[in-house]
């Protein structure tokens, strides 16, 4: 290790701020996890306070919402997956196979600007687009002639636009990786295909894809560690307290979030975050060994 480290002395040190920084805000905190096992009081701290066993884990297996919002979570998380995979490769082969520069960094910066918007700003937007007097959408079906949608008591629509502004607004800045793997692909192969008289869509099939599935692997078994996590500023930003949504869009986390400003839990805060952590990390040691049962030089580890 010593050897190693006086060879590579700056790689090491360019690695220090990242080791802090998992260190101080991913490691550190880990110790707080003893507060879903503990009845927490503010005079005693998270050391001093007295044990509950498991009562924190009973309230939210006893709440009557455990079974939905887990299924709600998985299901959102697996939509986003399998739809954003699919859309990221897309953008990344499509990008790859422009022919001018110019344009190329334009449809990037298309594509990247929504990335760097607050879920708060997208918030609003659908909030202008979806309210019932004056939305957007709202105002052009009544220009139309057609009935308007009250989308605000209407379930059934947010899976749907819940899929698409979670997509618009990551599709862009995850396609960037696949667009680096794809960049570093030896130009060699093209151009021979090419001569043999592969077409574009030969060359994406027998050249493109089957060369960037170790980073594919890699970037979906890393979607899957958190497939139990939902992504609370999407969910909250864009339903809200809206009772009437709850059913087909609350999550884990929005779940326990309003719980705890109800009942001021925190030991039922800090189970329940327990509870996704061990899940996630199980569901990513099965899809590790799958993969590497499968084919080993694509897995994580």
């Amino acid at each position: 290790m010593i050897k190693e480290f006086r060879k590579n002395r700056m790689l090491f040190l360019m690695m220090v701020p990242s080791v802090v920084y998992f260190f101080l805000l991913c490691y550190l905190p880990m110790a707080g996890t003893v507060l879903a096992f503990k009845s927490y009081r503010f005079d005693k701290g998270i050391f001093g306070s007295p044990w509950a066993g498991l009562a924190n884990f009973e309230f939210f297996f006893r709440s009557g919402k455990a079974l939905l919002v887990t299924s709600n979570t998985v299901l959102y998380n697996a939509a986003f997956i399998v739809s954003g995979l699919v859309l990221q490769l897309a953008v990344a082969i499509v990008i790859a196979e422009m022919g001018g520069r110019f344009i190329k960094k334009a449809a990037q910066s298309i594509l990247l600007f929504p990335f760097f918007l607050s879920w708060v700003v997208v918030g609003a937007i659908v909030y202008n687009l979806f309210n019932y007097d004056y939305g957007y959408l709202n105002v052009l079906l009544q220009a139309m002639g057609l009935p308007q949608q009250d989308f605000y008591s209407s379930p059934g629509w947010w899976k749907y636009i819940l899929l698409f502004f979670n997509n618009w607004k990551y599709v862009g800045y995850n396609s960037l990786i696949y667009l680096a793997a794809i960049i570093g692909i030896d130009r060699s192969l093209y151009e021979a295909a090419a001569i043999d008289g592969a077409n574009v869509f030969q060359r994406i099939r027998r050249i493109t894809l089957p060369l960037i599935v170790p980073t594919t692997v890699i970037m979906v078994l890393l979607s899957i560690g958190n497939i139990f996590r939902g992504n609370f500023d999407l969910f909250y930003q864009l339903v809200g307290t809206n009772g009437l949504l709850y059913d087909a869009t609350d999550v884990i986390d929005t779940f326990v979030f309003r719980s705890l400003l109800g009942s001021q839990d925190i030991g039922m805060s800090a189970a329940t975050g327990l509870y996704q952590s061990v899940v996630c990390f199980v569901i990513i040691l099965i899809t590790n060994a799958i993969v590497r049962r499968v084919q080993p030089d694509y897995s994580l580890f």
